[in-house]
């Protein structure tokens, strides 16, 4: 979602740094999230931007973007919304610490930053898109550090959460420890 609103941000050519002009986007922002054969599609006033977002001047827009407290309160609210009936599985930086902190379950991934950089960069190359580890690296990094930081939202795993370390491990390895946490919780059958 908070890439949703970097992409309308860069779309409308907005400051990075306008408080006033990104919480307007965000409030108008009609975003929709969408799983089709087990991928989450996202769309964005109408049109499908799943790959869209995901690109380098995004992923950077949409770190300085979520920084900005009104944007938080509008996403939260519209994430708290989609969730409200229960039984979704949401992600993001403060899930579980700000938008659900009473969450059934909490997982908190992770992975050494050797190894994100050698996946950012694997996923990059998949759409089409060089970069180099160095580049990648160096911008996750900063991101990490920035997020880490901010005084709304931080990005902090919840007391209460699992960690799971995903080095070493593959996507599916990942996605099968998290079925075997709900079911041992209950949550699935």
């Amino acid at each position: 979602m908070y890439r949703a609103v970097a992409l309308k941000a860069l779309r409308e050519q907005l400051g990075l740094s306008d408080a006033d002009a990104l919480a307007l986007a965000a409030d108008q922002a009609q975003i929709r999230l969408e799983t089709q054969d087990g991928a989450t599609r996202v769309w964005l006033d109408g049109d499908e931007v799943t790959h869209d977002i995901r690109t380098p001047d995004v992923t950077e827009a949409a770190s300085r973007v979520s920084a900005q407290p009104r944007v938080r309160e509008a996403l939260v609210k519209q994430q708290r919304a989609c969730g409200a009936a229960g039984g979704v599985v949401m992600e993001g930086r403060d899930i579980g610490t700000v938008v659900f902190p009473d969450a059934d379950l909490k997982i908190f991934l992770d992975a050494s930053a050797g190894v994100r950089t050698r996946r950012r960069v694997a996923d990059l190359a998949a759409q089409g898109i060089p970069a180099t580890a160095e580049t990648v690296g160096r911008q996750m990094a900063e991101r990490d550090m920035r997020d880490s930081h901010w005084a709304a939202s931080p990005l902090v795993r919840a007391p209460d959460a699992v960690l799971i370390e995903t080095d070493g491990i593959t996507a599916e390895e990942v996605a099968q420890r998290i079925v075997d946490l709900c079911r041992a919780r209950g949550a699935v059958a």
